[in-house]
């Protein structure tokens, strides 16, 4: 019977740099001889970077914030039903950028919908198949924004339009979520230089591998 793969979330703050972070530990991962993939959410599988789209639009500002909640919570049923569980039951290390803890900081908190009622959306979405571990970059919001706008090849889209309060809401909700999942989620210090934040997330992976 083949061993079942590790399913991992990189979370964190816009700006934090959860994208380089995971194909750099993607591509150790592989270096190292483990079988890896790397996916995202919203997206990762057809459907889902269909509905991505319709929620990342900036022109779609009328978009009700229950409506923006229940959108992510059917695009991450569809990744996870399509890609991320095969990818497990093959043996495969899923790394994730975005997953649950996402919906619960920005639509849960910093939407104002709830993070327990957020939860139960997700809970319905995703069953039993939560994350084995989740690698939370932290980082000051405003350092994040800041980076944002210096990266010019990054994607422009409906978030990126939301004051600096809303985004000290996700920042403050994540150190919540981090306190209430101590045993799944594992903070690492993104202001750090690159090359160490890499460092961090690999050793907190097969830190989990070896467990």
């Amino acid at each position: 019977m083949t061993k079942r793969g590790l399913f991992i979330t990189f979370e964190g703050c816009d700006g934090a740099g959860k994208t380089t972070v995971l194909d750099r530990v993607h591509h150790e991962l592989e270096e190292k001889g483990y079988p890896v993939l790397k996916t995202r959410e919203p997206g990762g599988i057809d459907i889902a970077e269909k509905i991505r789209t319709l929620i990342l639009d900036p022109e779609h500002k009328a978009m009700e914030r229950r409506t923006e909640a229940l959108l992510y919570a059917a695009a991450r049923r569809q990744h996870l039903t399509e890609k991320v569980i095969p990818a497990l039951e093959e043996g495969t290390i899923v790394l994730c950028d975005r997953f649950i803890d996402s919906s619960l900081a920005y639509q849960g908190a910093a939407r104002g919908i709830g993070v327990e009622e957020v939860l139960t959306i997700n809970e319905f979405a995703v069953e039993e198949h939560m994350p084995d571990a989740t690698i939370y970059l932290d980082i000051d919001p405003v350092e994040g924004l800041n980076r944002i706008h210096e990266n010019k090849k990054r994607e422009f889209n409906r978030l990126d339009q939301e004051h600096l309060d809303f985004h000290h809401s996700v920042y403050q909700a994540y150190e919540k979520l981090a306190q209430r999942f101590p045993e799944r989620i594992h903070k690492v210090d993104a202001a750090l230089p690159m090359e160490e934040v890499q460092h961090h997330a690999v050793n907190q992976i097969l830190q989990v591998l070896s467990s």
